[in-house]
């Protein structure tokens, strides 16, 4: 039995959409994916950091918009909306809007179960069309556990900073500042972790 073809939308088609939707979805090689819900350990995490960034950033000229900010991948012209986003001047806009950013400098995704593999790969790889990226952060919403990508000064590398422990800090380079895991997970309960009998009993499990 033959599949029926997606039925594919332009671009154009998306952003009518989109602003007349009262939910967030994302756009990619003209599909659209509905945004899912956030447990309360990533709504405190994004609204931790967010607030920390927001304030570092209250006097310098960079701003911080939540996860209703659109970014737009250029070349594939696809479309995301990060959990934290900052822009630099001259910030850019798609259009009179200005709900679609183009030049976005730091991006933070905060993981969850569903789509931790899509943060990681193709999302990353979607940021990375914008020119301005400077600094890609994601956030582990069931420990205190943080990976910072920075671009280096050649444009092309990638340094990649493993962060672990409510008392490592999470440091901004291009926006000089720095915020703690302490900070980050605050109020976060952390699900309880297996101890190596019951991590071995579950291994024993998942073979027979």
């Amino acid at each position: 039995m033959s599949t029926a073809p997606k039925s594919l939308m332009t671009e154009e088609q998306y952003l009518s959409f989109e602003r007349a939707s009262e939910i967030r979805h994302e756009f990619l090689r003209g599909e659209i994916f509905a945004m899912a819900g956030a447990t309360e350990s990533h709504n405190l995490a994004s609204g931790n950091l967010f607030v920390a960034v927001q304030v570092a950033l209250r006097d310098k000229p960079c701003r911080a918009y939540t996860h209703d900010m659109r970014v737009l991948a250029p070349r594939s012209r696809s479309y995301m909306y990060p959990d934290i986003v900052v822009a630099c001047p001259p910030i850019e806009f798609q259009d009179g809007k200005r709900d679609t950013l183009l030049n976005p400098q730091v991006v933070v995704e905060v993981l969850s179960p569903s789509t931790a593999s899509y943060d990681r790969g193709t999302k990353f790889d979607l940021y990375l069309q914008s020119e301005s990226l400077r600094q890609y952060v994601l956030v582990n919403q069931d420990e205190p556990r943080v990976m910072s990508y920075t671009r280096q000064s050649d444009g092309v590398a990638w340094l990649m900073m493993p962060l672990s422990g409510l008392e490592a800090v999470l440091e901004f380079p291009t926006l000089g500042l720095s915020v703690p895991l302490s900070e980050i997970y605050r109020n976060v309960e952390f699900p309880p972790q297996l101890t190596p009998e019951e991590l071995q009993a579950q291994l024993d499990a998942l073979r027979s």
